[in-house]
């Protein structure tokens, strides 16, 4: 019965942790890349220019 209940600690460890994942990427707002993207079309531009 020990062993069982040995068993059942990282189970509700897992069943939790599914939980609070599912909850923090439901709250998550959506990101855009628009800025990264920007600054790495002008890093490309900067870098196909002939000294």
């Amino acid at each position: 019965m020990a062993a069982l209940a040995w068993l059942l600690i990282p189970l509700l460890a897992a069943i939790g942790a599914g939980l609070w994942g599912s909850w923090a990427n439901r709250t998550q707002r959506t990101r855009s890349d628009g800025p990264e993207l920007d600054g790495y079309a002008r890093f490309r531009e900067a870098m196909e220019k002939r000294p």
